[in-house]
């Protein structure tokens, strides 16, 4: 059964970034603003009447939005992880292990999460004044 869902973790993960890069790619923003004008272009969007026109360029606008701002996040994380990965890099006591943590999968992530809760808990006990 965790051999299913693991498998079904990756799956997602690969769908995911698949989705992403399309989103943000800007042919895909291309292509949009194409069916937005061809539906802006159909005859039957200048006989509705003008609650559903406006319904259609609110609609339109939102949806070359979603493009827009897909695309300026995923080049807001690509700079942030590279930033990251930098100062990591650059500090000899840090663990390479979080180093390119954008690429590992969901569970490697958690795994990574939890040994620092628990370094978290450690350096916490050994800050603690000795109370008698």
């Amino acid at each position: 059964m965790r051999s299913i869902y693991r498998n079904m973790e990756r799956g997602f993960e690969t769908v995911a970034t698949v989705v992403t890069a399309l989103m943000s790619n800007s042919i895909t923003f291309t292509i949009a603003v194409c069916m937005v004008l061809f539906w802006y272009s159909n005859d039957q969007f200048y006989t509705q009447d003008i609650h559903s026109t406006i319904g259609d360029i609110i609609f339109g606008v939102t949806f070359l939005s979603l493009f827009v701002i897909q695309r300026s996040f995923s080049h807001f994380s690509a700079a942030l992880h590279l930033k990251v990965n930098e100062l990591v890099a650059s500090h000899e006591p840090a663990r390479n292990a979080v180093l390119n943590a954008e690429e590992k999968t969901e569970e490697e992530i958690t795994n990574l999460a939890k040994e620092y809760v628990e370094l978290i808990e450690e350096i916490k006990q050994q800050e603690l004044p000795i109370q008698n």
